[in-house]
Parts: C-alpha cells; sequence; structure tokens
C-alpha cells in the first residue's frame, strides 16, 4: 500500500523527520540516542531516513529515552 504514498505524505519519512526533530532539541547525537534508548545506531539512522518501518516497541523505548510520550512522536508537521 506505502508504495505509492508520496514522500511528503509516507508516515515513514514523516516520522524521521520528527524524531531527528525531538532528538537534536535535546542537543543528542544519533549515537547517545541509541546509548539511551537501546536501539541501534544502524537501526535508527535508517528510521530517520524514513527507510524502516519502526515496531511500536522501539517508538516506545526513543519516546522513553527523549523524555516525551509515544505519541508526541507521531505529531508530523502540520498537526
Amino acid at each position: 500500500m506505502l508504495e505509492h504514498v508520496s514522500s511528503t505524505t509516507d508516515p515513514r519519512i514523516l516520522f524521521g523527520e520528527r524524531l531527528i526533530q525531538l532528538r537534536k532539541r535535546r542537543g543528542w547525537s544519533q549515537e547517545r540516542l541509541s546509548l539511551e534508548s537501546g536501539v541501534a545506531r544502524s537501526y535508527l539512522g535508517g528510521v530517520e531516513r524514513g527507510q524502516r518501518n519502526i515496531a511500536l516497541l522501539n517508538i516506545c523505548r526513543l519516546a522513553e529515552a527523549l523524555s516525551v510520550s509515544p505519541d508526541e512522536l507521531l505529531r508530523f508537521q502540520g498537526e
């Protein structure tokens, strides 16, 4: 289904952009977020580039590490 989604509406890309925004707001590198969340840095890179379809468990891990609620990671631009 997502093969026909444009890059401006692809939730994987929107999620990645939001994750970058929240990570940078804390002044953290991918490496730091990886260490704090227990999510592999190479996997994080793929998530941030919109190449990975992240699992709910990892969304929760990242949210906890960033001290935000999981739904905060799903608040994309324009919402």
